[in-house]
Formats: structure tokens, C-alpha cells, sequence
């Protein structure tokens, strides 16, 4: 697999005007300028883990070889783009993306705790899920004013190619809510641990994609695990389970979308801007939802008539929303340094990482037989992952 495009300026010198692309292998190191040529994208799957929305692949004809990458110049992800910690190495370069790595983790930690403490008074997941696509909105619209991620340029024609996209990303967030606000943190996250089953599924009847057979056997013990843990949960909840499994079919199906999805490009379009157009655009796709079915309850008049601390509520909500876009942010931002494979290993970690701190802080009672249950998926996930990278050689002609 490639990694995800890694943004850069054009070198001083180069030769590469305004508008050209530069090549970059990284088996050789050196940029090599080369003629600019109409740009498509493709957003693919490869890169869609914790809840990546697709990978673009900036290619100047049909025939790119997979051992380059090519970016125009100026990309919108110059502010934030650092240096691939898998591509020399360098303790600095290592220091970065350990520090990335535990903001990634500590984002996830905090956006549950706040979130769960928000959902256990006040009980309206629609509102809930809207809330965060706001804070989201509100801090994607300040990087593009500010210039901190520079504003691209999108047609109407792009914005129709993504807006599936931005569906699916809307029902896989409010379903994972509902299962939050129904069952313990630790156990939605078990129930999430299914990701991979789901995938390979969705990938084998929409794309043709079919599983070797050391595939499919790891995910008997992601199965077998989550059965385990399920029948031993002392919160379980037909709702909780049945919307953490909604949240696993919609996630994958956007991985699926975003594999088959081409939009044709005049200029780059880096993977945080992605994220942040498909996040106000889930904001307006579920406005009309919110209103015509729990109505907009997360206001000020509504909580205190409630008996609810209004401050606290309001607070807590606005930190989880923060987490919530922040995460997903450095997860790109990861996912711009290292493979598909390491951020699907870093992902997996992250998942045991919630689910312990999250068993400590609300004292959920796990029992032998649950815990072990969450660790047989959990391995699971984690031989997926490696097995994935094992890909049979093309056959030569």
C-alpha cells in the first residue's frame, strides 16, 4: 500500500513553475520535476482507518507507478505537513510523530469521557452528534479564514461526488453516539473492534476484493471475541449493540465509496481539507434530521427547564466536540507520515487504550470472562492488520 500524499512546497530552484507537479520516490529521495498534466483523485479506502475518509492519490495519468507520489505545489496541507518518520528517520522526525501518536490517543480518551458523561443526562444523540459537527464546522471555517490551512478550491461537481461521503460519515458518528448513550464506552468499542469483518465483507461484494485465507481466519477470533465479551457485559443493550453495529456497516461502506469515488481536479486537495468539507457538509445533511426528530433541544432554556447544570452541560459538550474534530485531525496528519498498516496498528492500540482508561474512569465492572472476550477481538484486529500487508505479487505477463 501507498501511504497517504505527504504536501509539500516546490524546492527553490527546481525548475517546477506554478501549477507543475513534482515526483517523489522514496526509494531515491530526489524530487523530480515533471510536466503538469490534468489531475484527477481518487479517494481510496486504503487510508480510511479511525475513521479515515479516503486517501487521495494525486496522479497525473491512468498508468502512475505505485512507487511515487506526485503533489502540486502550494497544497493545502503545507501548515500542517512534516517530514514521512518513515522515510530517514531522525530523532526529531521520531519525537514528532510520538507526540502525534499521544495526542491521537489522548483526544480519543477525553472525547469519551466527555461524551459519555453528556449522553448519560442528556439523552438525545441526534442533538449530541450535531453539536460536534458544529464545533467542527466552526474550527475548519477558522483555518481556512486564518489561513492555517489554506481554503481550496472546490466545484459543485466535487462537492455532489462527496456528499455520499459526507451521508455515511453522518449516520456512522450518530450511530456510534446512540450506542454510547446506551452501553458502556469499553463495550461499544468492543462491538467497534468488528470493523474489520465488516470491511472485508463489503469489500468482497462491492468491489470484487476477495480475502486470503489467512485473512478470514483472523477475523474468527475478532468474531469469536466480541461474541465472547457481549454475552458477559453487564450493560449490554439490544440498542447499543445494534447501533454500534450500524456505526462498523456505515463506516466501512464510506471506505467502500470512497475506493470507487473520482472527482476530477484543477488543484490539490489534501486529506484534512476532505475531512473538513465532509464535516460541515454532514453539519447541514443532519440540520433538517435534528429538527424534524429530537428538535433542538442542546440550548440553554431547554437544560435548566430539564433541572440540568446548563454550564456543565454546555462545556462538556463543547470539549467533546473539540476532541472529537481534533483527533481526526492528528490522525491524518499521521496517516501523512506512515503506512496504511502502522496507522491500522496504531489504531488498534488506541482502541485498547479507550477501553482500559475508560473501564478505570467510570469504574465499569468487567468480569474475567468479558475481559477476555475484548482481549481475544482486540488480537484479532491486531493480526488482521498485520496480515493485510501481505499482498500476493502481480503475475507478470
Amino acid at each position: 500500500m501507498q501511504s497517504a500524499a505527504a504536501f509539500r512546497p516546490c524546492p527553490a530552484g527546481a525548475g517546477a513553475g506554478a501549477g507543475q507537479l513534482v515526483s517523489r520516490n522514496p526509494s531515491r529521495g530526489p524530487l523530480l520535476p515533471v510536466p503538469a498534466r490534468p489531475l484527477r483523485v481518487v479517494v481510496s479506502a486504503a487510508t480510511t482507518r479511525a475513521l479515515g475518509l479516503g486517501r487521495l492519490r494525486l496522479s497525473a495519468s491512468p498508468d502512475d507507478r505505485s512507487g511515487q507520489r506526485q503533489v502540486s505545489c502550494g497544497a493545502a496541507g503545507d501548515a500542517v505537513a512534516a517530514p514521512s518518520a518513515e522515510e530517514g528517520g531522525g530523532f526529531m522526525k521520531t519525537l514528532w510523530l510520538g507526540s502525534l501518536f499521544g495526542l491521537w490517543y489522548l483526544f480519543n480518551i477525553y472525547f469519551n469521557i466527555y461524551n459519555k458523561q453528556v449522553l448519560k443526562v442528556f439523552p438525545y444523540p441526534i442533538n449530541i452528534t450535531e453539536a460536534q459537527f458544529a464545533v467542527g464546522s466552526v474550527v475548519s471555517l477558522f483555518f481556512w479564514t486564518t489561513g492555517i490551512i489554506k481554503r481550496p478550491k472546490i466545484s459543485g461537481a466535487q462537492l455532489a461526488a462527496i456528499l455520499p461521503l459526507a451521508i455515511v460519515h453522518t449516520m456512522g458518528n450518530l450511530f456510534t453516539n446512540m450506542s454510547l448513550g446506551k452501553v458502556a464506552v469499553s463495550f461499544t468499542h468492543t462491538i467497534k473492534a468488528m470493523e474489520p469483518f465488516f470491511s472485508v465483507l463489503l469489500s468482497a461484494i462491492f468491489l470484487g476484493e476477495f480475502p486470503t485465507v489467512w485473512v478470514v481466519a483472523s477475523l474468527l477470533p475478532i468474531v469469536g471475541g466480541v461474541a465472547l465479551a457481549s454475552l458477559t457485559e453487564a450493560s449490554f443493550n439490544w440498542i447499543g449493540f445494534w447501533s454500534a453495529m450500524a456505526s462498523n456497516v456505515t463506516f466501512q461502506s464510506r471506505n467502500v465509496l470512497s475506493k470507487k469515488l473520482m472527482v476530477k481536479k484543477e488543484e490539490s486537495l489534501d486529506n484534512l481539507n476532505l475531512f473538513s468539507i465532509i464535516t460541515v457538509m454532514s453539519f447541514f445533511v443532519l440540520a433538517p434530521v435534528t429538527f424534524f426528530t429530537e428538535g433542538v433541544k442542546i440550548t440553554p432554556t431547554f437544560l435548566q427547564s430539564a433541572g440540568l447544570n446548563v454550564n456543565q452541560v454546555l462545556t462538556r459538550s463543547l470539549l467533546a466536540g473539540l476532541c472529537f474534530h481534533a483527533y481526526q485531525q492528528v490522525s491524518y496528519m499521521i496517516l501523512a507520515m506512515v503506512s496504511p498498516v502502522t496507522h491500522s496498528v496504531g489504531n488498534c492500540v488506541k482502541r485498547v487504550v479507550v477501553i482500559v482508561t475508560s473501564v478505570l474512569f467510570f469504574r465499569t465492572p468487567v468480569s474475567p470472562i468479558n475481559s477476555l472476550g475484548t482481549a481475544i477481538a482486540l488480537a484479532g484486529v491486531f493480526l488482521y492488520s498485520q496480515l493485510k500487508r501481505l499482498k500476493p505479487k502481480p503475475k507478470t505477463p
